[in-house]
């Protein structure tokens, strides 16, 4: 999957520099695509519409076991997860000339990790998020460094109980390294470019000693968890059956 006409780049991304994509490469995208992944990637030219897509696209649940699908699939599908939703965003991004970058958000090994497509407009950083949650969503590009922007993200990162969870993030990855084919249009889950996106460099939220004294969420700040945009159907059928029993 690796394709080291485009290491370089990916570097500089791994850096934080959000110049634009080389020509060939975007090239190389644009000869993978339909027609009608053209109309609906080129309509997206903005950060803003393609979050507002993934708002309305219906959540992934995986019911039939866990997925990792490219972007191509996602249309197909019409449905994606937090990592199918970042990929596909950075795609679209990718296609209009900008840095594919995604940024990884690592938790506690009892909660789920995130994942977000970072972008940059006059030199400030925002974020992409598809998220079934009031939180860990969209980040205004109005942050000086990616760091800045990650922290915003630690606060209402909690598990059930109220207790805080987000360790570390990473630095930009960049999807350049890939070549368009195997990652934009890919048949088969992208199981690999995650494991390379989770094993590539994080940074610390904070030392361990100031995370284990993280004050818990009230439970008043923990309603906003129980909020979802799409209704999980595995906990309706629950109900149902409930229901049914009393």
């Amino acid at each position: 999957m690796q394709n080291t006409e485009h290491v370089a780049h990916s570097r500089n991304a791994s850096r934080g520099d959000a110049t634009l994509l080389t020509s060939s490469y975007r090239r190389r995208l644009h000869a993978v695509l339909t027609p009608r992944e053209h109309r609906l990637f080129a309509r997206l030219d903005t950060p803003q519409k393609i979050q507002t897509f993934l708002d309305r696209l219906p959540v992934n649940f995986s019911l039939d076991g866990d997925t990792a699908m490219s972007p191509r699939r996602v249309i197909e599908m019409r449905m994606a997860h937090c990592a199918e939703g970042a990929v596909f965003a950075a795609a679209v991004l990718a296609y209009h000339g900008r840095p594919p970058l995604l940024m990884d958000i690592r938790a506690l090994p009892r909660d789920q990790d995130h994942i977000v497509t970072l972008f940059r407009e006059r030199g400030l950083w925002g974020a992409i998020s598809k998220t079934n949650h009031p939180i860990l969503r969209w980040r205004d590009p109005i942050y000086r460094s990616v760091r800045e922007l990650a922290m915003t993200y630690a606060h209402e990162y909690c598990l059930p109980g109220g207790k805080k969870s987000m360790l570390s993030f990473s630095r930009p990855f960049s999807l350049a390294r890939y070549a368009p084919k195997n990652w934009v249009i890919a048949p088969e889950d992208l199981d690999q470019l995650l494991v390379d996106l989770d094993t590539s460099p994080h940074l610390p939220v904070a030392p361990p000693r100031a995370l284990r004294a993280r004050r818990r969420a009230s439970r008043f700040e923990m309603l906003a968890q129980d909020a979802v945009e799409w209704p999980d159907p595995v906990k309706k059928k629950k109900k149902k059956k409930t229901k049914r029993r009393l």
